[in-house]
């Protein structure tokens, strides 16, 4: 394998490690924040709740247009106690999509949130990489709007 790249996208969400815990459970919350970027159409079970060990598939599309392949996601590590996701994803363009999502409390209703993801795309990583930055970063907005409220990005 050549060299990943990682991409880290941080914000501060004005609301508790609670209310974000049991939206980010939801594949309906994925759906909601990747759009239109990116949409996922579960191959599985359109009932999905994440949790530790479980495995899932979905049809990629750019954009809501654009086939992307079937995209895998397994769940390593689900972990309520340390805020903690990190998945293993991949799919035939990019085979290493390793995702890590950690939640630190700050406040009563302040929350941070980070995205910390490793991309190796071969000779496309590059590319992967600068349109994945924009992604997490739209991602994270989208989150914002879930849940109503003003954040601030690092």
């Amino acid at each position: 394998m050549g060299k990943a790249k990682i991409i880290c996208v941080t914000s501060i969400f004005p609301a508790s490690v609670s209310d974000i815990w049991k939206k980010i459970q939801r594949l309906d919350t994925l759906q909601y924040i990747a759009a239109p970027f990116v949409t996922f159409e579960s191959l599985d079970n359109e009932h999905i709740l994440w949790q530790e060990g479980a495995s899932s598939q979905f049809q990629l599309k750019l954009f809501g247009i654009f086939p992307f392949g079937i995209h895998t996601i397994n769940v390593l590590e689900f972990n309520r106690d340390s805020l903690s996701i990190y998945t293993n994803e991949q799919n035939n363009s990019v085979p290493t999509w390793n995702h890590r999502i950690s939640l630190k409390e700050l406040g009563v209703n302040s929350t941070q949130y980070s995205d910390q993801v490793e991309i190796y795309a071969g000779w496309k990583t590059i590319f992967v990489y600068w349109w994945s930055y924009l992604f997490y970063r739209h991602r994270q907005k989208k989150w914002l709007n879930l849940l109503g409220g003003a954040t601030k990005s690092k």
